[in-house]
């Protein structure tokens, strides 16, 4: 490895592949060393179309292959992440997937457990986590003088496709990405929710009656309410069949969050949030916090720079991104048993 740089390999050629090829360039302490694709043609396409002149691969077990590839960020269809990943964690290169991890906690077991076993680093490409807004507002959170005790939590995230996506993008494919709006974009609400529980697990789950799917059985929009032992309550709703919104608020009994764009920043190098106090004037803030790179940028960067550090210290792989996605995936397989079982109760179990 670069004493300075980790080598990063794209798996496949999605539209949100281009963004990361820009982050990998932006952040200083990553390079992209190689595209691959099911196809030479596909890879060197995307190649061109991003500037891209290192390494073109027409299979993925070609760049699997490549000892000068440090990490793997795989934009692949769901079903495809066990198989890739799992032999990614083989080859030894470091796992930056994109999200849904899996379709359940079982597959993504066994993606994690083959990362642990093979001593690679693991991570869900969950852009929002990363911004420094992102840890200024967990200070707010934990504040107890400001924030007081957690009460309820809301998140929407939403956006309406287009009469092509319907019918044709990897997102309502039984076969590609079984999960629909739940595994795309409900993934962001659950982990927001748990980011704002202090990934404090649910006791139980209920979907939302009425969900919304396409002719192959594919949740097109969905909703569910999480409640906890201590009286905690959230509740989220995503969907491809609604305008826009991405929503988060967060109410204490002494302060409350609200956020307006919590998965993508409405300014690439800043972002907002407002908190609010019962007894404080003004009883609404507004709070930007700048950033030096976009927060895919930064991703990136905080990927690297770990993984740098068990490249060239010795160092275990950080189990904290792990920890979170599993418990993200942990909900998510609850709400879909839910849905499944006509909108009934489901525990969360922890384990």
């Amino acid at each position: 490895m670069d004493e300075k740089q980790v080598h990063f390999g794209i798996m496949g050629c999605a539209n949100i592949a281009r963004k990361m090829c820009r982050a990998i360039a932006l952040s200083p302490s990553s390079t992209l060393h190689a595209i691959g694709s099911r196809s030479f043609d596909k890879a060197s396409r995307f190649a061109v179309e991003n500037g891209f002149s290192g390494k073109i691969y027409g299979t993925y077990e070609a760049l699997l292959d490549d000892p000068d590839v440090d990490v793997v960020y795989m934009p692949l269809p769901t079903t495809l992440h066990v198989q890739w990943a799992v032999l990614a964690a083989k080859k030894r290169k470091h796992v930056l997937l994109e999200k849904p991890a899996a379709l359940n906690l079982s597959a993504l077991d066994e993606i994690l457990d083959a990362c642990e076993s093979n001593g690679v680093l693991f991570m869900d490409a969950t852009m929002w986590m990363h911004h420094p807004r992102t840890d200024e507002m967990r200070a707010l959170l934990s504040d107890v003088h400001r924030f007081g005790q957690l009460k309820t939590i809301h998140c929407c995230f939403t956006y309406e496709a287009d009469r092509d996506f319907l019918h044709n993008n990897i997102r309502v494919k039984p076969d590609l990405d079984a999960l629909g709006a739940l595994g795309d974009i409900g993934w962001y609400c659950i982990q927001a929710i748990l980011w704002a529980a202090d990934y404090e697990l649910p006791e139980t789950v209920t979907a939302w009656r009425e969900p919304e799917f396409n002719e192959a059985g594919v949740i097109l929009s969905c909703g569910s309410c999480l409640c906890w032992r201590d009286g905690k309550i959230a509740t989220f709703y995503c969907s491809f069949l609604t305008n826009l919104t991405m929503d988060l608020s967060v109410l204490g009994t002494k302060g409350n969050l609200h956020i307006y764009d919590f998965a993508v920043p409405f300014q690439e190098n800043s972002a907002t949030y407002y908190s609010g106090s019962q007894f404080r004037l003004p009883m609404l803030s507004e709070h930007t916090v700048a950033n030096d790179l976009p927060q895919e940028a930064l991703m990136v960067r905080e990927f690297a720079n770990l993984v740098g550090e068990i490249e060239r210290k010795g160092l275990k792989p950080e189990k904290k991104w792990a920890s979170i996605s599993r418990k993200t995936q942990q909900v998510m397989d609850a709400v879909k048993a839910s849905t499944e079982r006509g909108c009934q109760p489901v525990e969360v179990v922890t384990s």
